[in-house]
């Protein structure tokens, strides 16, 4: 196991939807075929009018992967309406976001706010991943610590075979389009980036710290974690993602603890209502010992882990 899993692609693409994986209402292409098979897990909470089926997400994943099926298929047809971290977003409403939130005005560049020894490792990640796409340190030095850690972890994720296309929410907005199934989020684009804007700059500048030194690993820890998340082992994707916040225990409350409180509670008013919904967040939400479903134990609901 790794010492230190990074903060970075491979947690963020189990807990935050984020700006470079918003959707971005584009139809998705057509699917890969199926070359390896994917049990993820599933929960379901029920009453005497009301369903609610919990399914953990992995925002990019490779082509190939067959997880659409079996269980997971069932419940979703089942379901009434779909409920994801972010609703469906235009490219406009994403740029939009970001650009009211992401440029720094500050006057001061970015590569003078880092520690003298991490400035090698700054300029290095952002001419070696941001080259491709055209991205410089001078263009990059114009935005906040927050923004560039997280551009700087998704940048390598197509070189590593990951396609955003491929990812569930890509998958499951299609089909929920497809069904005319009502569509919506538990959170919108502005909130989420929100989360990282507030942040002290000393707390944003540790980010992209550690995001830059755990950057090269990042491959290896994400394809632990889809590994995990294929087995239908929570448990350990619980393990792994805990480590994975241990040097920055404020972000993991901001992204994990919080919002799955949150989540617990509109899933306790939700079930006030009848309907079969299917909600489908990051599964790292789903994972360890602050999961929603510990969360829902404040409201007295117990989720039951769906058998394939």
């Amino acid at each position: 196991m790794l010492k230190h899993v990074m903060t970075g692609a491979a947690t963020l693409a189990l807990l935050f939807a984020g700006p470079l994986h918003a959707q971005t209402g584009q139809p998705a292409p057509a699917p890969a075929p199926a070359t390896k098979d994917a049990d993820p897990a599933l929960w379901v909470i029920k009453d005497a009018d009301t369903t609610i089926y919990l399914f953990g997400t992995v925002h990019v994943l490779k082509p190939g992967l067959s997880w659409f099926d079996e269980a997971v298929k069932k419940a979703f047809d089942e379901s009434k309406e779909v409920v994801l971290e972010l609703p469906d977003l235009d490219q406009a409403a994403v740029q939009q976001a970001v650009l009211a939130r992401a440029p720094d005005k500050s006057g001061t560049p970015l590569s003078a706010k880092l520690p003298a020894e991490d400035k090698p490792l700054y300029e290095k990640a952002v001419f070696e991943y941001g080259a491709p796409v055209g991205l410089t340190v001078p263009v990059m030095d114009r935005f906040k610590p927050w923004f560039a850690a997280i551009t700087l972890t998704q940048l390598p994720l197509a070189k590593l075979g990951y396609d955003p296309s491929s990812g569930a929410e890509k998958v499951l907005t299609a089909a929920a389009k497809a069904a005319n199934k009502p569509l919506s989020g538990l959170e919108t684009i502005d909130q989420q980036l929100g989360y990282f804007d507030t942040l002290p700059e000393a707390q944003q500048i540790k980010f992209l710290e550690i995001t830059l030194k755990e950057l090269p690993k990042s491959g290896e820890t994400l394809g632990k974690m889809v590994d995990q998340w294929a087995a239908g082992n929570p448990e350990a994707l619980g393990e792994t993602i805990n480590e994975g916040l241990r040097e920055q225990p404020e972000i993991g409350a901001i992204l994990l603890t919080e919002r799955n409180k949150r989540w617990a509670s509109w899933i306790s008013e939700r079930m006030k209502q009848p309907g079969v919904v299917f909600i489908a967040v990051g599964a790292g939400h789903l994972a360890g010992k602050d999961s929603v479903q510990n969360q829902l134990a404040a409201y007295k609901i117990t989720p039951t882990r769906v058998k394939y």
